[in-house]
């Protein structure tokens, strides 16, 4: 595990306002009261405001403990038992006849099937893998409310069967429709009403986005951020914490989950219009602009057509699914295999279930850049078999270096530079995991590099430099910006939060 890393991003993360981004958006616009207070309606420039201030401030206005003595307390409030058995021993589970898909014996929550995929550029043009199948559409929801006049973000301590860290911080609600429905049988999931139930606040964020496009089949989330207008009540393993406390734990290695990176990736912190108020992040001239940013995206989409199919679990070839696990006859790549599981802080106490377990962890870097003094990073349209639409900004290296061993594959473009790149060069290098629900132990490590002389400003075919704010509005609408893009956006938004605690971040 490699020793974390962080150092500021001192122009202002946030950037510019880009594509799609307008002076109306997905705030309510109807007063309400916060802590007793009226409130005027809010705008979007006005949250943008709102949740810098909040960034800004390192520490909440709740007490309480600090966030690593909290999220320490609760881990060890609480036991979780994870127990490696057989697939063919999971309670509840199953593979179907003829079919050989792995799937649950209510016909929900997700399967595992194979995936036929037929490509007319790349490296390889056509494979099979087995992929996970979950159509339900999960919520990822964050509850913010003010007090003393800074926003705050319910948090919650939760512990994930896949985690290599045990206990990570999370968001408020991280649930399937499977889970939030009651299929399971266990207790509600606290406060899922305000995300559900129209009227419970004002919503802030709500997209839809994609998960890991080369795992999940046209997996979605939605990610939403809604302010609560009256009181709520604090349980055990929930605490509210300041935007700026929540970036502050992507400093440590594998604390902060893939859904609280994801949710933050989608917060409209730089509107038009807010350069230089009130501790928002400022705003510069793009490399490009946004319509011809978006130009590149569909061309890329149109010139990388990709036919997939998803086909039974047993007609996938070179991988062996036997009642152990499922995995590549050469060891690559990934393999599914079975847990049990018994947990004391979860809405059900016990379950089984199967869990993808990658052989080897990743690496997701951002190659930054200043064109102007703006911070960009470089951007590649990657094609992945599981996303929607094929095709989604990715960061500039996204890759498992371990799996290309030996298989005569070039190395992916600028993974040497990231790798290679001098300490100095290294703003950002941190491990962090995928989500524990349904991933074992799958890590990998982030970076944010500043690019060396050994890559030119010219940008390779399926590469563009995009500047912070161009990926953060791109970010706020679906299918457009990938899962690791997202959280290493997240990222960057730390560091934006860092050098103007400093006074850097104003130097644009």
């Amino acid at each position: 595990m490699p020793a974390t890393t962080v150092r500021a991003v001192e122009d202002g993360a946030a950037g510019n306002g880009g594509a799609g981004t307008r002076d109306t958006g997905a705030e309510g616009t109807e007063p309400g009261t916060v802590n007793g207070a009226g409130r005027a309606p809010a705008g979007p420039e006005r949250t943008a405001r709102r949740l810098a201030a909040s960034a800004l401030a390192g520490e909440g206005r709740v007490p309480g403990p600090s966030p690593d003595a909290w999220l320490a307390e609760r881990g060890g409030a609480g036991a979780l038992r994870v127990e490696r058995v057989s697939l063919s021993g999971l309670a509840g589970w199953s593979f179907a006849p003829g079919t050989g898909d792995l799937r649950h014996d209510s016909g929900r929550f997700f399967s595992v099937e194979g995936l036929s995929v037929r490509r007319e550029t790349g490296p390889v043009d056509s494979w099979s893998q087995p992929v996970l199948v979950q159509s339900d559409i999960g919520v990822l929801g964050l509850l913010a409310k003010e007090f003393d006049g800074v926003l705050h973000f319910l948090m919650q301590a939760k512990m994930e069967p896949g985690n290599a860290t045990r206990t990570q911080l999370c968001p408020t609600v991280q649930a399937t429709r499977s889970n939030y429905t009651g299929v399971h049988g266990g207790a509600p999931v606290p406060y899922l009403d305000h995300f559900l139930r129209p009227g419970r606040g004002r919503v802030l964020v709500d997209v839809l986005q994609s998960e890991m496009g080369s795992w999940f089949h046209r997996k979605r989330n939605r990610n939403m951020v809604v302010e609560a207008l009256d009181e709520v009540p604090v349980g055990d393993d929930f605490r509210w914490m300041t935007l700026g406390e929540v970036l502050d734990q992507l400093r440590h290695d594998d604390v902060v989950n893939m859904d609280v990176r994801t949710i933050l990736a989608c917060l409209p912190l730089a509107a038009r219009g807010t350069a230089g108020a009130a501790g928002a992040p400022r705003r510069g001239q793009a490399r490009h602009e946004d319509a011809e940013l978006a130009h590149w995206f569909t061309d890329m989409k149109a010139r990388h057509p990709m036919v997939t199919r998803r086909v039974p679990l047993a007609a996938v070839s070179g991988w062996t699914c036997g009642p152990d696990e499922i995995a590549h006859e050469e060891g690559r790549y990934f393999r599914v295999i079975g847990v049990r599981v018994e947990a004391t802080q979860r809405e059900v106490r016990s379950w089984s279930q199967p869990l993808l377990a990658p052989v080897a962890e990743g690496v997701v870097a951002f190659l930054l850049r200043r064109f102007g003094g703006v911070p960009h990073v470089l951007v590649q349209a990657r094609v992945e078999a599981g996303l929607l639409d094929g095709v989604e900004w990715a960061p500039t290296v996204q890759c498992t270096p371990a799996n290309l061993a030996g298989t005569g594959l070039p190395r992916p473009r600028f993974l040497d530079a990231v790798l290679g790149a001098p300490a100095a060069a290294v703003r950002y290098d941190t491990l962090l995991s995928d989500e524990g629900g349904r991933s074992y132990h799958s890590l990998a490590r982030h970076l944010v590099v500043e690019a060396g002389e050994d890559v030119p400003d010219e940008e390779p075919d399926g590469f563009r430099w995009v500047s912070l704010g161009q990926l953060a509005a791109f970010a706020r609408h679906g299918y457009q910006v990938n899962v690791q893009a997202r959280s290493l956006l997240s990222v960057l938004y730390g560091l934006w939060a860092e050098g103007a605690g400093t006074g850097a971040g104003e130097s644009s």
